[in-house]
């Protein structure tokens, strides 16, 4: 079993920034893709960045320029550091993964996703 768990959600007024953390933990032989999302209410969920396992990334036009994402391989954690909310920034965040793992016919990979932590930037 693979479990996703985040951390660094919270309130910020608009202009500030937040940095979010994803630790990735259980039966994982290697983790190819990670990302970030965001789902605002009453919207679809929607990415807002991503990293491979070699560190290219990829964002969102909406984040560009604001917001940096990277990874600690050895830690199975990914971080989204975010500056320059917006109140359009808020929804709740979460973390996906693309994990490697074992299962009886050899290895298989599976995605992964956290529960979510909420950003709600103030203006």
């Amino acid at each position: 079993q693979v479990q996703l768990v985040e951390f660094g959600g919270g309130l910020v007024q608009a202009g500030g920034s937040l940095r979010l953390s994803c630790v990735a933990s259980g039966s994982i032989l290697s983790i190819n893709d990670m990302g970030w999302y965001r789902q605002a209410p009453g919207k679809q969920r929607e990415l807002v960045a991503a990293i491979t396992a070699s560190g290219s990334t990829n964002y969102a036009d909406f984040v560009k320029g604001r917001s940096t994402i990277s990874r600690d391989n050895a830690k199975n954690t990914v971080y989204l550091q975010m500056n320059s909310l917006k109140p359009e920034d808020t929804a709740v965040y979460y973390c996906n993964a693309k994990v490697i793992v074992r299962v009886p016919t050899g290895l298989g990979q599976y995605d992964y996703w956290g529960q979510g932590t909420q950003v709600t930037v103030s203006s």
